[in-house]
């Protein structure tokens, strides 16, 4: 990986940067051989928690620096460095990281000291695997349409229904669900629930196989009791604690985005200063210098979007709208990145353990998971009209001329 000339930009404190350096060359070495499709995933995840609890990586997952990691903060800026940086060695890598603070990132932010102390110093030292259960058959990214049930009975709140597309489905030692409690219509009416694996009532319906190689799942739920004490947060606080998640980590989605992109990059520069056609090399090409350029732009327009994202974030800046933008643009970059360097790596860019035939398949979810490119479409446009409308009622702003 090149030198992170973005790391000298203002987002960055000088921490971010030590961060940078000690995990760039940790990754090397013990990530640049990881296999591209390891024949046993989920013992391959297992693992790389492992690994990646073992070094440390993981403290940042569930927002501390200290050891132990857990705290009421994230640093997102740092989550975001680590994602991008895993992303650029090994896919799995980092989903395995991103999973363990997308999956515990709830319980940081909205959890009491007690299920703080019990759940997140075993994912900071990978000693246990975390999930987070929001998406359905038929609530995906309309997520305030879910159905899955929790009723309160006596103390106990008792879970019915069906989650799908889990992500550590099937390994995972505990499940942050959202389910309809029914205090209000819509998003109203969710609450969050911490779900330990091997909870009866609770089983893995089915393990779910795609493109890139990630262990995911569909969960059911048949009168699974659980203690009003596995509630997260408030009830009825259920929708809010998922989006004020998804703000955090759909940030490091776009970080993730960047590291397959500049991956891709230095793989289509390689490429294109060793390829030989034509008596000359595919550098020498306009069109391949055309195309590079394009490629560069992209990767720093995307990193310019991620990295303001996450510092606004870690100012306790509201991000909506800009994580939306920056998951949107890295993600599709990112997939336009990746496709040139195939092109420019000819019929060995879609062969089976090249480089660059396995980011076409790590990158392709990126574009759905934790909303897909036209739910953020819909979510900035949202925001945009907002904020004019706000301004129009405070008198900040003036219609254009219609004359």
């Amino acid at each position: 990986m090149g030198e992170a000339a973005h790391l000298d930009w203002p987002f960055f404190e000088p921490h971010h940067r030590d961060l940078k350096q000690r995990l760039e060359g940790w990754a090397r070495n013990h990530l640049a051989t990881h296999p591209l499709d390891p024949v046993d995933v989920d013992s391959a995840c297992r693992q790389l928690v492992r690994l990646l609890g073992k070094a440390g990586w993981l403290r940042y997952a569930v927002g501390g620096r200290e050891e132990g990691g857990g705290s009421s903060s994230i640093d997102t800026r740092a989550v975001c460095l680590i994602r991008e940086t895993l992303a650029y060695y090994s896919g799995l890598a980092d989903f395995s990281f991103a999973l363990q603070g997308l999956g515990s990132g709830a319980i940081s932010l909205f959890g009491t000291p007690e299920q703080r102390q019990r759940y997140l110093p075993r994912v900071a030292t990978g000693e246990a695997i975390a999930a987070f259960a929001l998406s359905e058959p038929d609530a995906g990214s309309d997520a305030a349409a879910l159905r899955c049930e929790g009723r309160l009975e006596g103390d106990e709140y008792v879970l019915n229904g069906v989650k799908t597309w889990i992500s550590n489905g099937g390994i995972a030692d505990f499940y942050v669900v959202f389910a309809r409690t029914g205090e209000g219509e819509g998003a109203r009416g969710i609450t969050a629930f911490i779900v330990d694996a091997g909870t009866p009532g609770f089983e893995i319906a089915e393990r779910l196989e795609v493109m890139a190689p990630h262990p995911l799942a569909t969960l059911r739920f048949r009168d699974c009791r659980l203690p009003q004490g596995q509630r997260l947060g408030a009830p009825g606080q259920g929708f809010k604690i998922a989006m004020q998640t998804l703000d955090v980590f759909r940030t490091s989605v776009a970080a993730a985005a960047l590291g397959f992109a500049r991956r891709a990059l230095d793989e289509a520069l390689h490429r294109a200063v060793n390829r030989r056609m034509f008596g000359a090399v595919l550098a020498d090409f306009q069109l391949t210098q055309a195309k590079l350029a394009n490629m560069a732009t992209q990767v720093e327009g995307a990193a310019l979007l991620t990295y303001r994202a996450a510092w606004l974030k870690d100012q306790g800046r509201r991000v909506t709208k800009e994580a939306a933008m920056a998951k949107m643009v890295a993600t599709e970059s990112a997939q336009q990145v990746i496709d040139a360097a195939i092109q420019m790596w000819g019929g060995l860019g879609v062969t089976r353990g090249q480089r660059v035939e396995a980011l076409y398949r790590e990158i392709r979810p990126l574009r759905i998971y934790e909303g897909a490119t036209e739910i953020q479409q819909l979510i900035i446009a949202r925001e945009l009209l907002r904020e004019y409308r706000e301004r129009l009622a405070e008198g900040d702003c003036h219609e254009p001329n219609r004359s």
